[in-house]
């Protein structure tokens, strides 16, 4: 292993005001500035966390553990800070319950099985076909991302610092996801994915595009 790009991939990248969409229609009071923030505060989460790792001869968060569950990471942090600067969005306390955030002070406990109400936070290191488990109305915010994976180092790909790539989101309707389903010996999870439709909708809405992106 290059000890020397190691160290470097241990810094993600970092963000810019300017990369930010100041027109970005979000609910709620959310603002670009508000997922700035939060993002920001990932950023040196990972940093702080991967340079103590690097200190211990530990590999990076991302190099560590799947590529499924480190995504849960990102998109768990975000649903956590988010609220931190803007106050009318909390998180939804009900176990599993959907959506991740919900306003402020509306339901009890503010937890909630389900909702229309609220934005639905995905993190994925793919550009388009973000899946959820069913089609349903939501407002859905996308953090694209790209880092190493856990089967890196295998396949000899070179070490590469944390990139945040793009921040998308809109309101969707069912008609916005393809349902997958499976068939009745199948134990895949049952999966939808957000079709062209909603990809376009989401994709005019952008919040942050990092530079030099197609």
């Amino acid at each position: 292993m290059n000890q020397s790009l190691e160290a470097i991939a241990c810094q993600p990248h970092p963000i810019a005001a300017s990369d930010f969409n100041p027109k970005a229609d979000l609910p709620y009071d959310c603002t670009a500035q508000h997922i700035q923030l939060a993002m920001n505060d990932f950023i040196d989460f990972l940093g702080f966390i991967n340079q103590q790792l690097h200190g211990k001869e530990i590999e990076r968060l991302e190099s560590m553990i799947t590529p499924a569950n480190f995504s849960s990471i990102v998109s768990e942090f975000m649903i956590i800070s988010i609220p931190k600067y803007c106050s009318s969005l909390v998180k939804n306390q009900y176990h599993n319950g959907h959506p991740d955030l919900i306003p402020a002070g509306v339901f009890p406990n503010n937890a909630v099985q389900h909702t229309s109400a609220g934005i639905e936070v995905k993190a994925s290191r793919y550009m388009r076909g973000w899946q959820g488990h069913n089609p349903e109305e939501t407002w859905l915010m996308v953090f694209m991302f790209d880092s190493n994976r856990s089967s890196d180092a295998a396949k000899n790909i070179s070490p590469k610092p944390f990139r945040f790539l793009r921040v998308v989101g809109a309101a969707l309707t069912q008609q916005d996801w393809s349902f997958s389903g499976r068939s009745a010996t199948s134990r895949r999870t049952i999966t939808a994915s957000v079709n062209n439709s909603g990809y376009q909708k989401m994709m005019a809405n952008w919040i942050y595009q990092a530079p030099n992106l197609p």
